[in-house]
């Protein structure tokens, strides 16, 4: 009896050693125009913590946060407004006491060199402008409010065309398919190959382009995910935010 038992523990030790540690991964569910950025952060803080390791999702935060209630398993989450942080945290999936601000960002409209969008009221005589679908992605929600509070939503509704994310509206633009998309002034920037910034989209218009970021409940209870976001306060991490020309307190 003795002997089986030796054996059956000898065989779990063998069977748990042959199975690559886990331990130190931090998973990360990122809002699309956060990717530059938050690679280069999450690199610096790998190089500087042996064993800890990345993995990452980017996408529409509505998306992601999606994925978060199906189950799909995060430590930190960063969205592109607020509305999804506080969704994770109503549905108890996030740690309230780890939310934070990680940047902020403005909205612009990228578009064809040489096209004239002074206000919101140069964009109806415009054919196609390529907005995130506003169900999921914050930008599109952003440009929805502009739209109503300038007046001009009824007339633009048909002139809309609808992307998966922000990054895919600056797409269009690039390729011409449409005449301007509403963008992140970091994107328009540092990614745009055609499309130039036609118009910064006042601040009255919508709310603030905030980026929060947040633990999950199970990442809440990993000191690697916590020593992460920690980091991400840090001045050295806002340097790098600056220079990819996001905002920060």
């Amino acid at each position: 009896m003795q002997m089986i038992h030796r054996i059956i523990v000898t065989t779990v030790v063998a069977l748990f050693l042959a199975v690559p540690a886990l331990a130190g991964e931090i998973s990360l569910s990122v809002a699309a125009s956060l990717r530059e950025s938050v690679t280069e952060l999450s690199d610096l803080f790998q190089k500087r913590t042996p064993g800890v390791s990345f993995k990452k999702n980017f996408g529409a935060s509505g998306a992601l946060a999606k994925q978060i209630e199906s189950g799909a398993p995060v430590d930190l989450f960063f969205a592109a407004n607020n509305e999804w942080v506080e969704y994770l945290i109503k549905k108890k999936l996030a740690d309230e006491k780890s939310a934070g601000v990680f940047a902020y960002n403005q909205l612009v409209v990228a578009g064809k060199p040489g096209l004239k969008v002074a206000s919101m009221q140069d964009l109806v005589k415009l054919n196609r402008i390529a907005i995130g679908s506003p169900k999921s992605v914050p930008a599109g929600e952003y440009a929805m409010a502009a739209f109503k509070k300038s007046g001009i939503d009824k007339q633009i509704e048909k002139r809309l065309v609808l992307a998966k994310d922000v990054r895919e509206c600056l797409l269009y633009a690039d390729r011409g398919e449409v005449d301007a998309a509403f963008v992140y002034k970091t994107d328009a920037l540092l990614l745009s190959k055609q499309a130039k910034i036609l118009y910064v989209v006042p601040e009255n218009l919508h709310d603030r382009v905030t980026y929060p970021m947040v633990l999950t409940v199970a990442g809440s209870k990993k000191p690697e995910a916590v020593a992460f976001i920690k980091f991400l306060a840090s001045a050295e991490a806002k340097a790098v935010l600056t220079k990819h020309g996001f905002e920060v307190r």
